[in-house]
Formats: C-alpha cells, sequence, structure tokens
C-alpha cells in the first residue's frame, strides 16, 4: 500500500513567492496527493492568486494573521486528522524543493527498515538561496549544539531540532503528539515541536540527500576574523518572538540553570551581533529585552503583529 503524502504551506503576503514553489510541487519525482496552502489572512492577493492559477490546490483561508503556529495547526488539523494522509511535508513561502526532495525524503526513511516506526519526523536540509550555505538541524543538550562535521556527511543522521519548513510529520505524531503551538505566534514554533515529539519517544531523520532552497528571511553572509555565518536580520517584531519564545522554553517548559544560561548566553551574543550587523539596532534591542520579560512572565500569544 502507497504512502499518501500531502504539502501544506503557510503564507502571508507571498503573491510573488508562491509560484516558483507551487510549480517545483507539482514537478515531484513522486507525485504529491494534496496540495494545501494556508493564507494567513494576505493583503497581496495570495488566495486569488492560487485559485487562479492552481485550481488543483487546496486553499485554507485564515480570518487573521495569527501567526505561522497557527497556521500550521490548521494545516496539520486538516491535512493529517480530517484527510488521513500518511505524511505532511510542511513549508514556508519562499521555499523551493529540488524534483527529487519528496522521493529521496521517502526513500531515506523506508531504508531505515522495521524501525522507520520510531521516526515522526523527516527533514530535508535547506540550502540558503544567494549563498548556497546550509542550515544544519540541531541537536539539543540543554540548548543548541551543532552536530559533529562528520555527522553532517552521514547520508541519514538523527537530530532534535529541524526547522519546519521542509520536514515531513507522520500523521500519528499529530494524532499523538497534538498541533503546534498557537500561543507561540512566531519563532521557535519548529524547535517546541520537535521537542515535543522528541519526549513522546519520535526520532527525526535528517535525510541530506533531499535539499531546497531556502531564503531564510531576510539573512545574508556575514564575516569577522575566524568566523563566516548568516545574520538573520529579523525586524523589531521578530526578534521579540524569538527572544520571548527561547526565554519561555528555558523557564517553563525545560527548566534547569543549564538551559536558562545557555538562553541568556545565547541572547547576549546575538545582542552583539544586532549592534554589529543589525539595521534597526536600538529597536530590535529592545524587543528583545520586552521578549525576554515576557518569557519569563509566561505572557505569551500575539503582542506585535508584522508590519
Amino acid at each position: 500500500m502507497s504512502l499518501s503524502v500531502a504539502t501544506v504551506t503557510v503564507a502571508y503576503n507571498g503573491a510573488n513567492k508562491l509560484p516558483r514553489q507551487m510549480e517545483a510541487l507539482l514537478r515531484q519525482s513522486r507525485r504529491v496527493e494534496e496540495i494545501i496552502v494556508v493564507d494567513n489572512a494576505s493583503s497581496d492577493g495570495t488566495s486569488a492568486l492560487v485559485a487562479k492559477q492552481y485550481p488543483q490546490v487546496t486553499l485554507l483561508r485564515m480570518s487573521e494573521n495569527l501567526g505561522i503556529g497557527a497556521g500550521l495547526a490548521a494545516g496539520l488539523s486538516y491535512a493529517a486528522l480530517e484527510r488521513r494522509h500518511d505524511w505532511v511535508w510542511t513549508f514556508d513561502q519562499d521555499s523551493v524543493p529540488n524534483n527529487d526532495a519528496l522521493e529521496s525524503l521517502l526513500k531515506g526513511t523506508e531504508s531505515l527498515g522495521n524501525n522507520d516506526g520510531e521516526v515522526g519526523i523527516a527533514a530535508a536540509l535547506p540550502v540558503h538561496t544567494q549563498t548556497g550555505i546550509c542550515y544544519p538541524p540541531l541537536l539539543w543538550r540543554d540548548g543548541y549544539v551543532k552536530p559533529p562535521a562528520e555527522q553532517l556527511k552521514q547520508p541519514i543522521w538523527f537530530a532534535d531540532l529541524v526547522i519546519s519548513s521542509g520536514c515531513m510529520v507522520r500523521r500519528d505524531v499529530v494524532e499523538k503528539v497534538g498541533l503546534p503551538r498557537t500561543d507561540l505566534f512566531m519563532y521557535f514554533v519548529d524547535f517546541e515541536y520537535c521537542l515535543r515529539a522528541r519526549s513522546h519517544g519520535y526520532k527525526i531523520a535528517v535525510v541530506t540527500g533531499s535539499r531546497f532552497a531556502h531564503e531564510m528571511g531576510n539573512a545574508r553572509e556575514v564575516r569577522l576574523p575566524g568566523y563566516s555565518g548568516l545574520w538573520p536580520n529579523r525586524a523589531p517584531w521578530g526578534e521579540y518572538y524569538m527572544s520571548r519564545n527561547m526565554t519561555y522554553a528555558a523557564w517553563w517548559l525545560y527548566p534547569s540553570s543549564r538551559t536558562k544560561r545557555f538562553v541568556m548566553r545565547h541572547l547576549a551574543r546575538h545582542a552583539g551581533g544586532v549592534v554589529l550587523f543589525g539595521s534597526n539596532k536600538l529597536d530590535c534591542l529592545r524587543k528583545m529585552m520586552q521578549g525576554f520579560w515576557d518569557g519569563r512572565r509566561a505572557s505569551l500569544g500575539i503582542r506585535f503583529r508584522p508590519s
């Protein structure tokens, strides 16, 4: 019996980006059973574009922008719980999978043999469109840990944290673990879901042969003596949610002195990056402080919306 795979894309004002992704999904060497777009109350005609140019695509319209968490929750609820697809492949609007990405993901999970029932999430590798830099999945050891270089070269390996774009979630994970949290709005939504799945005993497989182009927001390459990497260059409201949700996770979800120290060091280093590379330095730093304070108080929900 062949597996049924649906894709879920959460879009917000993505009319100029979605066509490339839709065409790539339609070109997959292994056919996708259903393509689903969750329009998070766009104002640029995203829904009209999808309805006109891609009538075969299922369109879910949100009444207001409730964030990536709510968009993913709506898409997974429809695809996994209502439509009963075996796997749900999730995307941001700016991701474009290689033509064989789905085929490679499925072959990778099948190659794990009889233990594949333990794999609840299978992730492709995101490659930054402009620089070709790969954004590696991470390990969780009371904080983020980059996998060893030799592990990154393996065709299949296991991680703890992957971004939601390009990852495939099995239906029974949604049934047992639940849906992504809507009160986080955005940022860390995917990492929280990964940690929840891991706490239920599921493994997260990384299939290095499956790749997709990903813009990673407004990231750009930065260089310092002895260091080069991608700077995310988030808007101030984005810095708020990342700071708040990471702090909330350390103080309320996985509270330990090591995790708290990691988050404070991470945010301090990031604040230094804002000073060096940020474009809205003062606003970003203020929003980070607000986020840290709200995370400590477990004050969640929507505080700022994308401008």
